[in-house]
């Protein structure tokens, strides 16, 4: 090593949550010394993995394939348990519909067909999950039916796969350093040959033979959120990491790469209206069993379009474009009972009353007059002859209205009535970085950046305007394993003479 370095290895992972630590895993087990540098101290780790429940989408054909995921789920819960069956078509077709078409095939293709493999190598390396019950599945006449391509979760939630995954990196030998913020990519000629960093304040040097970017995106960064996705996106509520600023990405377009995707939109989801940052318990998911109304006291989206999570990720930019940015959901006492957990807690901003004109005097900012009188007109058109069922798109609509309620429609009629103030909130960004299928970085000449490779957030062309809730962490999942094992390829296989700056 020479003096100008102050670490080397062959593989150099930048970020540490799940995309993060699959390629570092994945990378460790082909054979690569590897370190991974995480901007963040170690009780923040994760980036926004963290902030997630840890559901986590994937393709299967039925119970058994489940079984092998979760042997030590009680032979008495599989039988009031319908998993049902989630394809690789529908998982593909899903992204596609989701993005109205403009995903990159290649790149959802793979990861739909890659998703289940990737779910048997994580529990190799003692990741463990469990159903998720509730949120999505609720038990109808004795049997708990899933729905939305989604049936599993990492036991302890996001920050318990995120510590799962470092106590596996540990084990497997994988330095990590914290406090190690990633500044510059060291390039030559013949490609990526180390990373600039500042460990604690101090300025290093690491040499590195491949680099795997897996650093997030930029919500984070009001000025490049703002830039990027304009106006109004400055003031929305920050939710998810706060250390995921986008110098992952920038590093890599200020050396040529390639960028990807839909830079103008993110996944912005509806959540309590005055929770400050980073917080976590923001998202306000139970919409489609009620109604929202903006200031004016108009409804302004189909909340039963679909299952809640083929739409939250996008209802929270329309919710950004109400009167003061920001909404009102309607719920009473009869679906109170399927709201998610995240509606309970001192940190929620609600009103409770017995008649909905007492519900309206305490909302403020409401027109109380419309409020009423939509009320009154969504009730008259809720059509009561379909059985309402919410493990199910029942189609229990509306009728005449102009704006619809498509599935899950109940007339709000029963006290006590609930109001819960709303907002938008940004999770992650679109826009990145472009790679291939062995997520390689792609160069604005459209070439393979030699031994630069890209997992996670930080990758671009995947979801545009839209997402199907769970797909994120199994893409981090994919191409962090994809990315892994071709980047430790690569670094066993190049000279050391070729990596000299």
């Amino acid at each position: 090593m020479t003096q100008d370095f102050h670490y080397e290895a062959d593989v150099v992972v930048i970020g540490a949550g799940n995309a993060a630590m699959c390629a570092a895993i994945s990378a460790r087990e082909n054979g690569a010394k590897t370190i991974v540098l995480e901007k963040s101290p170690e009780k923040e780790k994760g980036g926004n993995t963290t902030y997630t429940h840890g559901s986590i989408r994937f393709a299967y054909n039925n119970n058994d394939d489940i079984k092998q995921l979760i042997p030590d789920l009680d032979e008495e819960d599989f039988k009031i348990t319908d998993f049902g069956s989630y394809t690789e078509d529908e998982f593909y077709e899903d992204i596609c519909r989701m993005t109205n078409y403009k995903t990159d095939p290649t790149l959802a293709s793979l990861l739909a067909e890659k998703s289940y493999e990737t779910m048997k190598w994580l529990t190799s390396h003692h990741i463990r999950f469990i159903p998720i019950y509730g949120r999505q599945a609720f038990k109808i006449d004795g049997k708990f039916k899933f729905w939305g391509g989604m049936v599993l979760e990492s036991v302890g939630g996001g920050q318990g796969l995120v510590d799962a995954l470092h106590e596996e990196a540990k084990n497997l030998g994988i330095a990590i350093l914290y406090d190690t913020m990633a500044t510059q990519l060291i390039h030559s000629d013949d490609g990526i040959v180390g990373v600039v960093m500042k460990e604690k304040g101090k300025t290093k040097r690491v040499k590195a033979k491949s680099v795997i970017i897996a650093s997030g995106g930029f919500h984070a960064n009001v000025e490049m959120r703002t830039r990027y996705l304009g106006p109004k996106w400055d003031l929305v509520h920050t939710r998810g990491s706060r250390y995921n600023t986008g110098e992952g990405i920038q590093m890599a377009l200020n050396i040529g790469a390639l960028p990807a995707g839909n830079w103008s939109q993110a996944h912005s989801v509806t959540g309590d209206r005055y929770l400050p940052d980073f917080e976590e318990g923001f998202q306000k998911l139970s919409y489609p069993f009620g109604i929202m109304v903006n200031a004016e006291g108009k409804r302004f989206v189909d909340e039963g379009a679909d299952f809640r999570n083929y739409t939250y990720a996008k209802y929270g930019k329309i919710i950004m474009e109400q009167p003061h940015n920001c909404a009102w959901q309607i719920f009473d006492a009869k679906v109170s009972p399927y709201l998610r957990e995240e509606y309970k807690g001192r940190k929620v901003t609600k009103v409770k009353a017995n008649t909905l004109e007492e519900l309206a005097d305490k909302i403020s900012e409401l027109n109380k007059e419309n409020f009423l009188k939509e009320i009154k007109a969504y009730n008259d058109a809720v059509d009561e002859s379909v059985a309402f069922n919410p493990n199910i798109k029942d189609g229990r609509c509306t009728k005449g209205l102009a704006i619809p309620k498509s599935n899950w429609a109940n007339k709000i009629d029963t006290a006590p009535f609930e109001a819960y103030a709303v907002t938008c909130g940004i999770t992650f960004t679109y826009g990145g970085l472009k790679i291939n299928e062995q997520a390689e970085v792609q160069s604005l000449l459209y070439e393979k950046m030699n031994g630069l490779y890209a997992a996670g957030e930080v990758v671009g062309g995947l979801f545009y305007t839209n997402y199907p809730g769970g797909a994120g962490l199994m893409a981090g999942s994919v191409f962090g394993k994809i990315a892994g094992a071709n980047a430790a390829k690569f670094a066993l296989t190049r000279l050391t003479s070729n990596i000299n700056v």
